[in-house]
């Protein structure tokens, strides 16, 4: 047997056969329940272990840390297997105290059933009541063991009957007579009430059917440390659990992160489906080894069936709560810690060095949260309390050989909005293009963030809206009133826009990023808290100081329930104010008062205003978190604060709150992006307004387009005679934008998904058949700016330009340049859907023209031709078309076709 190896608790004829029901069980309690204790009589009654170790004599099997021995607290989750019956049962033992919360509950999430131990001494304590929670919401049956029942007890009945008060009212004695046990089961179950009163018997299915849809809790009793009552345990564990039916595809959860004595990264997982085997390449990495450990023991396998946990090697930038293969990611956790301290280094300790080593410790423990301070070049991290930062501070001296310490802890505050608002962000440097339009509707109290999205895809390509989704979800978005953490709150897609060139996902990541800033300063916040939920057992002497104190820290509290010779008062009070009042209940009770905390979660602070002015939180100088956008002009960006930039956003809004009263004519509609269908594009009067409002007043002359441009006679009626003068016609230029036009004519468009060039020199064909006809200058554009290397030409192709830009230039920049050059001396027109290139157009003094009226004037000229080249009417009444030849006919009809090029043929077919 390899180093490691442990011994499953049967004979070598056992061993060789496959088990193949497997189930993971949870051991949860309050700190000295006894929790350990029973795992270890469990393991010893089994045959797991061959003899029974203590945890107060610190040879405990699961408690393997020097640590844990030392204190005699389990501070590490750890597994062993035992078999039960026809089960392989591996045995998760989770931490009791409350500093370790957040290790124990990462377990719930691979767990089939709990054990919850409850130490009859203590009772239903605050703690135990949280763990009551969290079972109830990852849905997890429960066995509740009552420990320490060979201690003076009230009484097997008195306990149950605690258990039922407070816990529910399925709590049911297993050890009460059979006829008892299930008069009382079928009084749990309508269903199982209706067979019972017909048979008389509930049947053991039934009995497993109740307890794992959390109908029925079986309550046993016994003392662990002196075996009594756990062989009865373990038989209604065996009888009453049943194996999970998996999927046949592989799927995993993880839910621990550790390492080795080698420093080997170690993935602990539950198989959820199919099987795991060595070598098996996961995007996180290749399976290098399989251990099953038990205890600090392990084996190593080639493969791991679904139900098993094991622990593998190989795989990286993956962490708790995670799934693999088919399985989903986990729920958030519900406990997180509420105090944040400086770690304190030695002097001469490399910072940067050390916090690399504590990123480590974070992907083991991910509400330890590691955060970097640059401007103070400070290192901070966040626990759950004294004992955790005492054994933070060993694990650090044990593992990387230095001694740090913590300074002064503070409240971690989080913030959240009182009132739906829209927020909204651009992205848009010089080659990137986003828009991003968010609706922040304030949730309920521990809801966190909520992130959907409700746009058409018709609007946003389901693509995008995945990948804003995905952003808004990966960052760790802070307030506006102090900095802290955002929570409870939904943000819902409301409207975005890409451009088919130039957006990248980085673009929609800060404009999304941006809408939520934006949101949150257009709106109003408040500062939250975290609350405990206490419970405070003092004589009945002390109970008016306690009312007092409470009353001073800003608790609620409801009347004082006398419980023998002491008062119990229950209640909540904000976590600033706790701060050691434990140690001065221990005090003024003289050792006999007991304070049981647990967190409740987050509410309006008492002191909000007190806090935001110590913070001192300047939102416009915090440069991580921006809450203006970017905009493009002139081939450059600039910034727009985030009370202005609804004037500049390219989507109109999709929210009122009715605060505001809604413009009676909006300032600019919709412009449609590169690639997007036809139709709406601003007015000549809408974008000269807005340009006017963004830029200034520009020329005051521009021309407008009209099918009548290209004439060969235009005339001005002007000078200071007044009288008619003849004004020299200006050459007149059409600029097209090659690859909007393509991506905007559905045509052209689906040609251009079976071949791009095609696409383009069907394009081309196109303007030189309208060139011929209307005798301008025609100047076709296309990027080139991705082509490495690449200098960019210019081609004559029959009678058009055809221009493909340099590295590094795009179509929107080379036109932007070209017509500032010439517009001066020339009427020029830009054929384009793109909002800023219309805007850029409009501040040369040029004309623009949609790629939808594009397309009006082609088809326009089209007509003209076959109205008077084809069936025009001669003075005599005769057809032009019934005296052209044969082959002329076709080739007009070609050309009307688009089969051949007018521009293309011979001059005296022209002429003809």
């Amino acid at each position: 047997m390899q180093k490691g190896a442990f011994s499953m608790g049967n004979s070598s004829e056992n061993k060789s056969e496959k088990i193949k029901k497997h189930i993971c069980v949870g051991i949860l309690a309050h700190v000295d329940a006894g929790k350990t204790t029973l795992a270890e009589s469990m393991l010893y009654r089994q045959g797991s272990i061959r003899t029974m170790g203590r945890v107060d004599h610190g040879n405990a099997f699961l408690d393997n840390y020097e640590l844990e021995r030392a204190r005699g607290i389990t501070i590490f989750s750890k597994q062993a297997i035992l078999s039960l019956g026809d089960k392989e049962v591996t045995l998760l033992d989770t931490p009791g105290h409350v500093d370790f919360s957040a290790e124990m509950e990462r377990t719930l999430q691979v767990l089939d059933y709990a054990i919850l131990v409850i130490s009859q001494a203590d009772g239903v304590q605050g703690h135990v009541l949280t763990l009551w929670k969290l079972l109830q919401r990852y849905q997890i049956p429960v066995f509740v063991f009552v420990n320490k029942m060979d201690q003076e007890s009230a009484g097997r009945e008195a306990v149950l009957a605690a258990l039922q008060e407070r816990l529910d009212g399925h709590c049911l004695d297993f050890g009460a007579p059979q006829g008892e046990l299930k008069e009382n089961l079928a009084m749990c179950d309508e269903e199982t009430l209706e067979r019972y009163l017909e048979t008389e018997t509930v049947t053991d299915e039934e009995i497993r059917r109740l307890i794992r849809e959390r109908r029925v809790f079986p309550c046993c009793f016994g003392s662990a440390l002196k075996n009594q009552g756990v062989e009865e345990f373990l038989a209604v564990l065996s009888g009453y659990t049943s194996a999970p039916v998996y999927p046949e595809d592989f799927s995993a959860r993880v839910y621990k992160i550790s390492r080795d004595a080698q420093g080997n990264r170690l993935t602990h997982l539950k198989i959820t489906g199919g099987s795991l085997k060595v070598k098996t390449a996961l995007p996180a990495g290749k399976v290098d080894q399989i251990r099953i450990y038990s205890g600090a023991n392990y084996q190593v396998v080639q493969e791991a069936e679904a139900g098993s946990v094991c622990a593998v090697t190989g795989l990286a930038d993956i962490l708790p709560g995670e799934g693999l293969g088919a399985q989903t990611e986990g729920v958030q956790p519900a406990l997180e810690p509420v105090l944040r301290y400086r770690v304190m280094l030695p002097e001469g300790c490399d910072v940067h060095g050390m916090l690399g080593k504590l990123r480590q410790l974070e992907e083991e423990d991910p509400l330890l949260r590691i955060s970097w301070e640059e401007d103070t070049g400070e290192i901070h991290a966040q626990v759950m309390g004294e004992v955790q930062m005492e054994i933070l501070q060993s694990i650090i001296r044990e593992r990387f050989g230095t001694e740090v310490s913590f300074g002064k802890g503070s409240i971690v505050y989080k913030e959240t909005i009182t009132k739906p608002v829209e927020g909204v962000g651009h992205f848009e440097p010089l080659r990137h293009y986003a828009e991003v339009h968010l609706l922040l509707e304030p949730g309920e109290r521990g809801s966190g963030l909520v992130f959907d999205t409700a746009v058409s895809e018709d609007e946003l390509d389901r693509n995008w809206q995945r990948l804003i989704l995905t952003n808004l979800a990966e960052k760790k978005h802070v307030g506006v009133l102090t900095g802290a953490q955002i929570t409870d709150m939904k943000i819902t897609v409301i409207a975005g826009r890409a451009h088919l060139k130039h957006t990248e996902g980085g673009d929609f990541r800060e404009a999304a990023w941006r809408a939520v800033r934006q949101g949150l300063r257009s709106t109003e916040s408040i500062l939250l808290e975290p609350v405990y939920e206490f419970r405070l057992e003092v004589p009945q002497e002390n109970i008016g100081r306690a009312m007092a104190d409470f009353t001073r820290m800003h608790g609620v509290f409801s009347q004082p329930e006398q419980e023998g010779d002491y008062s119990v008062l229950r209640g909540t009070v904000p976590a600033s104010s706790v701060g050691d009042y434990q140690k001065e209940v221990t005090a003024y009770t003289k050792g006999r008062g007991r304070l049981f905390c647990s967190l409740k979660g987050y509410e309006p602070c008492h002191n909000q205003e007190e806090i935001i002015a110590a913070a001192a939180y300047d939102p416009d100088a915090d440069t991580d978190n921006p809450s203006g956008s970017v905009f493009c002009a002139h081939g450059a960006g600039f910034y727009v604060p985030w009370d202005s930039v609804r004037d500049y956003m390219h989507v109109e809004s999709h929210f009122s709150d009715g605060s505001r009263e809604e413009p009676q004519e909006k300032q600019m509609a919709p412009v449609r992006e590169k690639g997007a269908s036809l139709g709406g594009w601003a007015s000549d009067k809408e974008l000269e307004e807005i340009f006017t409002r963004t830029y200034g007043a520009g020329k005051e002359a521009r021309s407008g387009w009209g099918r009548s441009r290209f004439s060969p006679a235009r005339t001005a009626e002007t000078g200071n005679t007044g009288g008619p003068r003849r004004e020299t016609p200006k050459e007149e230029y059409l600029l097209v934008d090659g690859y909007n036009i393509i991506f905007a004519w559905e045509e052209l468009r689906e040609l251009a998904r079976i071949n791009i060039e095609s696409a383009r020199g069907r394009l081309a064909d196109i303007l030189c058949n309208y060139q011929g006809f209307r005798k301008n200058t025609v100047i076709l554009v296309f990027d080139a700016y991705r082509v490495e290397g690449g200098t960019g030409s210019v081609q004559k192709y029959h009678n058009i330009y055809v221009v493909y830009t340099r590295e590094a230039e795009t179509a929107d920049q080379y036109i932007e340049k070209t017509v500032h050059k010439i517009s001066p001396q020339h009427h020029v027109t830009v054929a384009t859907s793109d909002a800023l290139e219309q805007m850029i157009i409009w501040g040369a003094g040029a004309s623009r023209l949609s790629a939808a009226g594009l397309l009006e004037e082609i088809e326009a000229s089209c007509s003209e031709i076959r109205r008077d080249y084809l069936t025009g009417q001669k003075r005599t009444g005769e057809k032009l078309f019934d005296k052209l030849p044969e082959d002329l006919a076709a080739l007009m009809e070609d050309i009307r076709l688009g089969r051949r090029s007018f521009a293309e043929q011979p001059e005296e077919k022209k002429n003809s």
